[in-house]
C-alpha cells in the first residue's frame, strides 16, 4: 500500500509540475507557411513610411517572394502573438539606388507630354524590352527626367512585426 501511495504522490507531483505543458512546442513560421502580420515600417530617423495599423493584416507566403527578402527573413521562426523589430539593410529591402535607372526622355517622343506632371508615374521600356515603372522627377523643354528606382531604394528600413496567424 505504501508503494502505491508513493507512486500516486509521484504522479501528482509530475502532473502539477507540468500543468500547462503541451506535447508540442508552439508553432513557428517556416518556409511555405502563409502568414498574416501587422507591421509598422520606419526609416532610421524613426519616421513611419508604412503601417498596417487600422487595416487588415498583411498576408503572404513565406518563400513566395511576395515581400522584400529582409522582411520575410524576419518573420521566420516567429510564433503567433510574438512581436519583434527587424532592421533590414537596403540590399535586403528595395536595393541600392542606381543612377543607371534615371533616364532623360526626349519630350518630342512622349505622347501626351503636355499633360505630364512631376511625381507622376509612367511606364518605361528599356532597350532590353524590360518594362519598369518610373516617376517623373523633372520636366523641361529639353527632356523629361524619369527615375525608375523604387521610392525606397537605398534606404535601410526597420519593421516592427506582430505575427497574427500561421496557416499551413
Amino acid at each position: 500500500m505504501r508503494c502505491l501511495q508513493g507512486f500516486l504522490l509521484l504522479v501528482m507531483v509530475l502532473l502539477i509540475s507540468c500543468s500547462g505543458c503541451t506535447d508540442t512546442a508552439a508553432e513557428q513560421v517556416k518556409a511555405g507557411d502563409t502568414v498574416r502580420v501587422h507591421y509598422t515600417g520606419t526609416f532610421e530617423n524613426g519616421t513611419v513610411f508604412d503601417s498596417s495599423v487600422g487595416r487588415e493584416p498583411l498576408e503572404f507566403t513565406v518563400g513566395g517572394a511576395e515581400v522584400i527578402p529582409g522582411f520575410e527573413e524576419g518573420v521566420v521562426g516567429m510564433q503567433v502573438g510574438e512581436t519583434k523589430t527587424v532592421w533590414v539593410p537596403a540590399d535586403r529591402a528595395y536595393g541600392h539606388y542606381r543612377e543607371d535607372l534615371v533616364f532623360i526622355a526626349d519630350p518630342a517622343g512622349v505622347p501626351g507630354r503636355e499633360n505630364l506632371t512631376v511625381g507622376q508615374q509612367v511606364r518605361v521600356t528599356l532597350s532590353s524590352n524590360q518594362g519598369l515603372i518610373g516617376t517623373i522627377t523633372g520636366i523641361s523643354p529639353d527632356g523629361i527626367v524619369i527615375d525608375a528606382n523604387h521610392p525606397l531604394a537605398g534606404e535601410d528600413l526597420t519593421f516592427t512585426i506582430q505575427l497574427v496567424e500561421i496557416r499551413r
